[in-house]
This record gives structure tokens, sequence and C-alpha cells, in this order.
């Protein structure tokens, strides 16, 4: 029989929250003699601000939520709305830009926990569920499959991050701008990915969205909980892909 995708939503959605972020624009300090020349030609003399939205999800019962480093970097205020509708000022607990994660805090108790599945045991063709706000809708479910494990995505994190993560799981569910941050799970309401990208042309749903695998998430989390920071071991070794010349 077909998984009911109604028990699923309805079970994963009060963990889903809506996160928006503020913050000023950066801007270099003008001298006196020139602030009128700036305001002759109609230039702002104040800091821009910016906002951003994006999605997560609650990982434990006292608040603390789980999304993409990118939603929350380098913004000054980030507000958390739940499904019921309560909103609350988040504090950013930690963020990696390495893998995309960041864990910020609510203070709140007796919230709605997600249950955490095993990506590793996820196989391509299974069912999955995106659950998230694209595009402004809050609270929004959609559905797909897996459509494949251990893919590389250059270009979602930072250029300058040597070791970022290269081994996201491809999903069909549609994604969309402010899907970031939120849970894709699996038939049984287990969160399995972090969504965190697409690959698209015009910068909307294309059938490719990509997740970072929740085991990897949850390490990550634990240690930004722990200390704030990642520590990791590097190994001196170089990976390419096998030619045929090399089989």
């Amino acid at each position: 029989a077909l998984p009911s995708f109604v028990e699923v939503a309805e079970a994963v959605k009060p963990a889903v929250v809506f996160i928006r972020a503020e913050g000023r624009a950066r801007t270099q300090n003008v001298p006196p003699e020139f602030q009128d020349f700036f305001r002759q030609f109609g230039m702002p003399q104040q800091p821009r601000l910016r906002q951003g939205t994006g999605s997560g999800f609650i990982v434990t019962r006292d608040g603390y939520i789980l999304t993409n480093n990118h939603v929350v970097a380098g913004f000054d205020r980030v507000r958390v709305k739940l499904l019921d509708n309560r909103e609350f000022d988040a504090r950013v607990v930690g963020l990696d830009a390495n893998t995309d994660i960041a864990v910020i805090k609510i203070e709140a108790r007796n919230l709605p926990a997600a249950t955490m599945g095993n990506s590793d045991a996820t196989r391509v063709g299974e069912w999955a569920l995106a659950v998230g706000n694209p595009l402004g809708f809050q609270f929004t479910v959609t559905a797909g499959i897996i459509s494949a494990k251990g893919r590389r995505l250059d270009g979602l994190v930072d250029p300058d991050q040597q070791y970022a993560i290269q081994d996201f799981i491809q999903t069909d569910a549609a994604i969309n701008p402010g899907n970031s941050g939120g849970p894709l799970v699996n038939v049984r309401g287990e969160v399995i990915g972090v969504n965190s990208a697409i690959a698209s042309q015009t910068g909307y749903y294309a059938g490719y969205g990509f997740a970072i695998p929740i085991n990897l998430a949850r390490r990550v989390m634990d240690d930004l909980i722990a200390t704030g920071r990642v520590e990791r071991a590097i190994l001196g070794v170089g990976i390419q892909e096998i030619t045929p010349e090399d089989a």
C-alpha cells in the first residue's frame, strides 16, 4: 500500500519553523565633508535593512533548531515562527559554512521535536517529503523520491571553504527558495536530510533538490551545541574519479 502522506505531514509540520532574519547592510563610514555630496545625488546615508527568510526544524523540546548556515549567517536578528503562530527571538548557537549547517535556540519548553532518521539507510527510489516555507508559502509539504545519494554540488558553500561537504541527497520533491533549512523526511516521518539547494538555471524548482544527510548534520549540530564550533581532522589524501585508463 502507498504510504499515507497525510499522517506524515501531520506528524512533521508542528516541528517545522519559519525563520525571518534581518540585518543592516554593511557600509563604510563617510567623512562629514562628503555627506552633502552624497545627499545631493540621492545616495543613501543610512545602512539599508537586509531581510531573508528560510526554514528550520526543532530538534529538542527545549528549543534547539537546526537550519542552514546561509539562512542566518551575517544577520543581526533572527525571528522564529511556529506552526501555532507563536513567535520568538532566536539566538545563534553556532555556524558551520563547510556543511551549510547552523543551530539556533529559542527560549521555550515542551516544543514538538522532529524525529531523526538514519540517512545512511536511505535508498534511491524511496518516497521523501520536503517541508518548509518556499516562496513565502509557509508550512508547505511536497513529495517525491530519493533520486540519488552522494552527489557533489560545487558552488553551494563558500568557495574559500576547502573541505566543504560533497555528499548530498538528491530528491525530486519540489524545493524552492525558502525551503532552505527545512527537513527532508521519509514515509515514517523521520528526518533524513536538511534541504539546502536546488539545481536550476532560473533559481526555481527544476526537478533537482539537494539535502545535507541528517547523520552528518547531527554530528555538526552536536559540536556546535557543545562548543560553538566544529572540530575536524584532515587526512592528506586526494580523491578523484576513476578513469577507464585507471580501471
